[in-house]
């Protein structure tokens, strides 16, 4: 995400209305692999050992798709996870459509579009008592300042899934939509911001895009504003995790 569309802001209201795509859940996954397979144990909230007696199979094969995402588990598996997929809950399966990006949501107009056609999301991932951050490299290779998981939202794609993707392919981190945060054009930039507040999934933080960014860490929230100050923090975002503004 290019960082002049990332200054520090973010909100909280209006529940996330976002729908798992009817054809997918319909059709199930067309081929599992070691990635969709622990994409799904994330969603079910389940350890190694859970997710292998769910499948009937050893710890260390569950252990082998962490390591080994690109693999495809035998016939035998596959059926046995589309098994496991359709039995699973409704949130689990939002969990699941949500950590591959598979969420769709009827994209609102920013005002005065044809002005403002620059649109971002703005993931604001939460696990537990923390919140994650990204450091922004600068011109010179500095890492600048601190801000939360971003990407340009295209035509056709919902904010919710560029929030999803853009925090999986900057940190490593597998997320799931809770609820929007609500949207504003930003004060400095003047680019349109969507903000969507995240629940961690799966995955280990970490600087996965190095031309952007120079570190990713999780932070206490009520140590955010040692990250990135107060007044540069959309209030309602404070408001969402509890942080005195």
């Amino acid at each position: 995400m290019h960082r002049q569309c990332t200054e520090h802001a973010l909100p909280v209201h209006s529940r996330c209305t976002y729908r798992l795509l009817g054809p997918f859940l319909m059709a199930g996954v067309q081929q599992w692999t070691g990635r969709t397979a622990c994409a799904l144990q994330a969603a079910l909230r389940l350890t190694n050992e859970s997710f292998a007696s769910d499948l009937g199979t050893a710890v260390r094969t569950v252990a082998t798709w962490h390591q080994k995402p690109a693999r495809v588990p035998s016939a035998e598996m596959q059926q046995a996870l589309d098994t496991t997929l359709e039995r699973a809950g409704e949130g689990a399966k939002t969990r699941f459509a949500a950590s591959l990006g598979l969420v769709t949501e009827p994209p609102s107009p920013p005002p005065d579009s044809a002005a403002h056609s620059l649109r971002v999301a703005i993931a604001v991932v939460v696990d537990g008592p923390n919140v994650l951050v990204v450091q922004r490299r600068g011109e010179d290779g500095a890492g600048i300042s601190w801000q939360f998981p971003a990407g340009m939202v295209k035509p056709g794609v919902s904010p919710a899934t560029v929030a999803v993707r853009e925090t999986l392919a900057e940190t490593g981190v597998h997320c799931a939509v809770v609820r929007e945060l609500g949207s504003r054009l930003h004060p400095i930039t003047n680019v349109y911001c969507d903000y969507l507040l995240c629940e961690y999934l799966a995955g280990e933080a970490q600087n996965v895009d190095i031309v952007e960014n120079v570190g990713v860490t999780w932070t206490a929230k009520d140590k955010l504003t040692r990250f990135i100050p107060a007044q540069h923090i959309f209030p309602p975002i404070l408001a969402a995790l509890e942080v005195p503004e």
